[in-house]
């Protein structure tokens, strides 16, 4: 079996930021050759040998245990995310079961009680569901004026992750663009991690690296995170300012859906900037020739 490359880089940079004092152990003797642990300093913080924890490192042991998983885990400091990260790129995989390239995709349907969901939301929250790769299910009205309008586009652009790493207007529409980008690139790095043979996936992160000059630099410092909860700033045409939290959602029912929900701060000029976005986005509103992101070019994926 070929070493495991992803595995072997992933420990490697996890090593690299860690210093013996945040490890907890003594600074050690000599000049130090390469920044962060060493290999021996892993070893002895995880209870391995060396020689295993090098030969796990080079991507070499095909079959680490959950136990000495743990171990590297707590010794390399990683936090949850990074810890399943860990999990799903030492797990045995078959080089043999991979799909056949252009294998057709599942359809995935949003359950009628989740568009009623977003439809409740949409006086005053922008809302959509989305995939394991930011494929955009469903969004209400709301979301649409905030971002773009994803039913207007082809199903293989209809994406969050698309819209925010290769249309130009994400970058006027988000204030804080680097890291919103930044953190959609962490979570495609750990879903790869989860789905290694999804080819819409594999493609995207293919584009990625060709059309977005910032994406290699992300994805070879190996960050995962979930996009679970955070702060955007946005630059609205219609609108202007808006701070917003966005929370995601897990639907238990369909477990390859979650729902992200935007929310205000009440009594914040950002709130009346949202409010005055829902009236003026709503079907019977009268509409001025100014033109919103739903107007402009967007992304993300499969028919509903």
């Amino acid at each position: 079996m070929e070493p495991n490359a992803e595995l072997a880089d992933f420990l490697r940079t996890r090593r690299a930021r860690l210093t013996p004092a945040e490890a907890g152990l003594p600074p050690g003797i000599g000049v130090r050759r390469v920044p962060g642990l060493r290999r021996e300093e892993v070893a002895q913080a995880a209870g391995v040998s060396t020689d295993y924890y090098t030969r796990l490192e080079q991507g070499r042991h095909p079959n680490v245990s959950e136990a000495v998983l743990d171990a590297v885990a707590r010794a390399l400091r990683l936090d949850d995310d990074e810890r399943t990260h860990l999990f799903d790129l030492a797990r045995t995989r078959s080089r043999t079961a991979r799909p056949q390239r252009g294998r057709p995709q599942p359809v995935q349907r949003v359950r009628p009680e989740v568009h009623r969901m977003l439809d409740v939301f949409n006086s005053v929250s922008p809302a959509f569901v989305a995939n394991h790769r930011g494929d955009v299910l469903a969004a209400n009205q709301l979301a649409k004026a905030l971002i773009t309008d994803w039913e207007a586009l082809p199903y293989q652009e209809r994406s969050f992750a698309r819209f925010v790493l290769f249309i130009p207007a994400a970058r006027e529409l988000y204030r804080n663009w680097d890291e919103v980008a930044e953190i959609v690139v962490a979570n495609l790095r750990l879903e790869a991690g989860r789905h290694p043979d999804d080819a819409l996936l594999n493609e995207l992160i293919g584009e990625a690296v060709v059309r977005v000059p910032e994406f290699s630099t992300w994805w070879d410092s190996h960050r995962v995170a979930q996009c679970v909860h955070g702060t955007q700033h946005f630059h609205h045409p219609v609108v202007g300012e808006l701070t917003l939290n966005h929370e995601t959602l897990a639907l238990p029912a369909d477990p390859d859906q979650t729902i992200c929900v935007y929310t205000a701060e009440p009594g914040t000029a950002s709130a009346q900037a949202l409010a005055l976005l829902a009236s003026w986005s709503a079907p019977d509103a009268v509409r001025s020739d100014v033109a919103s992101p739903a107007d402009r070019p967007g992304t993300a994926i499969h028919p509903e």
